[in-house]
């Protein structure tokens, strides 16, 4: 079974596309210490069945899943999200 994380900020890019636009994600351990980790590691822990992560909407956790563009690039976005990942943008940065 994966270990489950809340995500709660993210690192952008500079970059104007939707899909290549965070970086990193990041939230707090059980002892309170922060975690953040690239995306692409991210998609490869997920891809692995290693982790899960989601993200608290309204207060209700919403799965954070992998997504491939119209490109071909893999990117993580919630299942609320429609084809760009807004719940994720939506989120502060990363300290």
């Amino acid at each position: 079974m994966p270990e489950r994380h809340q995500i709660r900020c993210i690192n952008k890019t500079n970059r104007p596309s939707a899909y290549e636009r965070i970086h990193s994600v990041g939230g707090l351990n059980g002892d309170g210490t922060r975690w953040r980790i690239s995306q692409q590691d991210a998609i490869t822990g997920i891809e692995a069945g290693k982790w899960s992560f989601y993200v608290a909407q309204g207060g209700l956790p919403v799965d954070v899943i992998v997504a491939r563009s119209a490109a071909g690039n893999k990117y993580l976005k919630t299942r609320a999200d429609g084809e760009q990942p807004n719940n994720l943008l939506s989120l502060p940065e990363c300290p």
